[in-house]
């Protein structure tokens, strides 16, 4: 097959000595193509300069840097490490294996090694926030498109199907440490997501709640008339971003998006299409007679079937709710 149009106009973007940013933002908010994603997902992350002769130089100089600061983090022995230190890498291997079993690359030995030290490395060096569940998820969307890019032209579908036990340790090495800052560079964008108290996650649910108020009252009602506390399903669509709720191209697809938000993509617009995705189920929901009955079905939403259209059609309607609302306070009332 041919490259589309979209395709060969994004080679040409990245092509430029200096790519211009606020291009890049615009195009890819209507999908990546997979070719040229992890790229583009680095450059507007920050992880990459917009400047083409800097690139190779500055993922050399990160690598590097990654694994050159592992033996001190991540070679200490049990004696070595702290108390606190102890129950949240202990917590992290809990977790690890609890993450989606429908995704092959989980099984292997050699990726969860790879999530293992990328979160306990980033929860030592940020003690302010250190790890809270969730962010094993936030993982997952970096190392399949960097690993795709590298492997499969960036078709994270063939990615999944891929025995990585055979490939070679730098090219996971590279991908483990990109994702790594890459991770870095979103929680820094939301610190105060995972934070005491997760402050900025209790504001996100605020803030949809009073959304939901304001487009679908009848359905907020029958969620409180079912005994129903919002923030019981939707702080985890918050905390890991409907990582739990869709599959893995779909998550890709949105992050597409989220990422050409800029800082805004990861805050105010997923609250935008968490109240989309919530409003989506309104008449599921209007049917269901009791607490019981609600719970089993959220979280266990029937969204295997959805694909990219759908994605889009979601992004869509998220979109129209931040036109409405993003400038006016109005809707928290």
């Amino acid at each position: 097959m041919g490259s589309s149009s979209k395709d060969v106009m994004f080679v040409k973007l990245l092509s430029e000595n200096d790519v211009d940013l606020n291009r890049l933002r615009a195009e890819s908010w209507t999908c990546i193509p997979d070719v040229v994603r992890g790229t583009v997902w680095k450059l507007l992350l920050g992880y990459l300069p917009t400047k083409s002769d800097r690139r190779e130089m500055t993922l050399k100089r990160k690598r590097k840097e990654y694994f050159d600061g592992l033996p001190m983090y991540y070679g200490n022995t049990s004696a070595d490490r702290s108390a606190e230190d102890e129950v949240m890498l202990g917590q992290i291997l809990k977790d690890i294996p609890r993450m989606n079993s429908g995704i092959p690359l989980y099984h292997s030995e050699k990726v969860r090694k790879s999530f293992e030290r990328i979160l306990y490395i980033w929860s030592l060096r940020h003690p302010a926030s250190s790890y809270v569940q969730g962010m094993n998820e936030l993982v997952t969307p970096f190392y399949v498109v960097f690993l795709a890019d590298e492997i499969t032209k960036g078709d994270v579908n063939r990615v999944n199907s891929f025995d990585v036990s055979d490939l070679d340790m730098e090219i996971l090495n590279n991908v483990e440490a990109d994702a790594y800052w890459c991770l870095t560079k979103l929680l820094g964008a939301v610190q105060d997501h995972y934070t005491v108290g997760q402050p900025g996650i209790q504001r996100m649910v605020f803030q949809m709640k009073g959304i939901v108020q304001r487009i679908d009252k009848k359905l907020l009602d029958h969620i409180h008339k079912l005994e129903v506390d919002i923030k019981q399903f939707v702080w985890r669509w918050m905390n890991c971003y409907l990582l739990r709720e869709l599959e893995l191209g779909c998550i890709i697809r949105l992050w597409d998006t989220y990422l050409a938000e800029d800082r805004e993509g990861f805050e105010s617009f997923h609250i935008y299409v968490c109240a989309a995705f919530l409003v989506a189920w309104s008449k599921e929901i209007g049917e269901l007679k009791d607490l019981s009955d609600f719970m089993i079905f959220i979280q266990n939403l029937p969204t295997s079937d959805w694909a990219i259209p759908r994605i889009q059609e979601l992004l869509g309607q998220a979109y129209i709710l931040k036109t409405l609302f993003n400038e006016s306070p109005s809707h928290l009332a």
